[in-house]
């Protein structure tokens, strides 16, 4: 791919290089974009704020690059919040179109006992070095720390911030695909933000989605922290999870945590079922033919099979100790889990928040900005962990690419 390091430009309305369709952001929704806008027939680059790119896509690679899940698109798109406005993007590029795309770049796939599809390689590196090769290949221009800094106009214009100074480009369609507001040291750290609201497009205030909440352990939790904790049920406000998650030193973290998120958030007090295994009538019984001779530490571990981090966390959250039978099963399947709110925003593995769908059109294109497109994590959805983050950052840069493109030949007809 080709890379240039502009010198700078003295400030006024020429611009120092010229694209078809500009993009901002090469995380996995700008490189979609491009590519998309790329095949074509346009002129397309990338431009960067980073030395590298798709900084975050490589961090989720280390545990294994999750790119989607294997299950009926009518489930799959359950799993967002803003389901509508996504479901033509997903009914178009879903699991099966992300499983064919990673093949298409010599990356085979394997599906989990959960449904979770990985390459089998298990990281991130080898499909993006593949997919940088086949942008390459599509003559796409990559600029290397190239900081957008607006404002958001109609000239056709866009200004950056590089190491040799102030920088024009000038690209009639801008894909904007900067992501949300979470690890800011990869890239996404939800700047764009300040101009959008000068621009007075409609934007929801970040969230922190996919994050871990915040607990306040007594001194007895201690020496669990860093403990998972396995085939646990987690309920809130009606819906619940199983899973796993994991005791943190400030709190709760993990899928069970992540794909309850939205109703967490909003929540001082979860519920948290150690044994879900274990039907209530059944651990009534067992309770009764308890040996007298058994402290309840033993009961719990002999008889009920929780390990030493689920026995702490029964200890931990029902105080005082209860020791009849309807006290100990609310202990063990109906724990108390207070909740001091979410992680810090930009721990969080994704944000909610962001460009509202009403500024958009169906086309992703702003309405008060003919030409200017988003993508991924910098529109407002939210899904859990699991695959569906990855997807719809694909499918919207898909969507937004293909868009721009048709928005250039409609120009060249005027």
């Amino acid at each position: 791919m080709e890379i240039q390091n502009h010198t700078s430009a003295e400030d006024g309305p020429r611009a120092d290089f010229h694209y078809d369709v500009l993009v901002v952001g090469a995380g996995p929704s700008g490189l979609m974009a491009a590519e998309q806008a790329a095949l074509a027939g346009l002129r397309v680059a990338i431009a960067d704020a980073m030395p590298s790119p798709a900084r975050k896509f490589l961090m989720a690679g280390k545990s294994g690059l999750n790119l989607t899940k294997h299950e009926d698109l009518a489930s799959f798109i359950k799993n967002y919040d803003a389901v509508e406005p996504l479901r033509p993007m997903l009914n178009e590029f879903g699991p099966k179109e992300i499983i064919n795309f990673a093949q298409s770049l010599g990356q085979e796939v394997f599906t989990g006992s959960t449904g979770r599809v990985f390459p089998k390689v298990m990281k991130a590196s080898p499909l993006l070095r593949a997919w940088l090769a086949r942008l390459q290949s599509l003559s796409v221009t990559l600029l290397r720390r190239h900081r957008w800094v607006g404002p958001i106009g109609t000239s056709g214009i866009h200004r950056f911030r590089t190491p040799q100074g102030a920088l024009k480009i000038q690209a009639p369609a801008l894909i904007l695909a900067m992501g949300g507001a979470s690890w800011a040291r990869l890239g996404s750290d939800g700047a764009w933000a300040k101009d959008f609201a000068q621009a007075g497009i409609p934007q929801s205030d970040f969230l922190a989605a996919n994050i871990g909440m915040q607990v306040a352990w007594s001194d007895h939790m201690a020496p669990y922290f860093g403990n998972p904790l396995k085939n646990v049920r987690l309920s809130v406000s009606g819906a619940q999870s199983r899973g796993e998650f994991v005791i943190t030193k400030t709190g709760i973290e993990g899928g069970a945590v992540y794909a309850l998120g939205r109703m967490l958030r909003k929540s001082a007090t979860a519920k948290l079922d150690l044994a879900p295994q274990i039907n209530a009538a059944d651990l009534h019984k067992m309770i009764a033919s308890r040996k007298l001779k058994d402290s309840l530490s033993n009961f719990l571990r002999k008889s009920v099979k929780l390990g030493a981090t689920k026995r702490a966390l029964v200890f931990e959250l029902t105080q005082p100790m209860v020791r009849d039978s309807n006290g100990l099963v609310a202990a063990i399947k109906n724990a108390p889990l207070q909740l001091s709110g979410p992680c810090p925003i930009d721990e969080a593995i994704s944000t909610a928040g962001g460009v509202m769908w009403n500024a958009l059109t169906p086309e992703l294109m702003l309405k008060s900005h003919p030409g200017i497109f988003c993508a991924g994590e910098m529109i407002d959805w939210e899904a859990p962990t699991g695959g569906y983050l990855i997807t719809a950052c694909l499918a919207t840069g898909r969507w937004a690419g293909r868009a721009a493109a048709n928005y250039m030949s409609a120009k060249a007809l005027l």
